[in-house]
């Protein structure tokens, strides 16, 4: 009995204001979510892929490293794609230049 009077009034109830079609609220609202994200989430990535790209690009033979993997080790050789890396006397192991998280030696100043 209730539902069926609630069912009722809702059924003759106005319907609200229509749009004919999508609003300029909407679009300013996603552009607002887009600009959020890019600010917090994509400017960010991109400075430290930057980063992480040019420090890759400087290494040398002599530096010490540690890999993403958390192997430290000298570079002993620089390849195009690979690196040659002393971990122990007499143990060379070659690694993807991308795997490398942290330089341990200084850079230069005149560089």
């Amino acid at each position: 009995m209730i539902f069926s009077g609630l069912f009722l009034f809702l059924s003759q109830a106005p319907p609200g204001p229509r749009s004919g079609g999508v609003s300029l609220h909407f679009f300013i609202m996603m552009g607002l979510v887009f600009l959020v994200f890019y600010l917090l989430l994509i400017r960010p990535q991109r400075t430290r892929q930057k980063k992480h790209q040019e420090m890759v690009e400087n290494l040398k033979s002599g530096d010490k490293i540690i890999t993403s993997g958390g192997i430290h080790g000298t570079i002993m050789g620089v390849q195009k794609d690979k690196l040659e890396l002393k971990i122990a006397s007499n143990v060379k192991i070659d690694i993807t230049k991308t795997s490398i998280a942290v330089i341990l030696t200084p850079p230069e100043k005149g560089k």
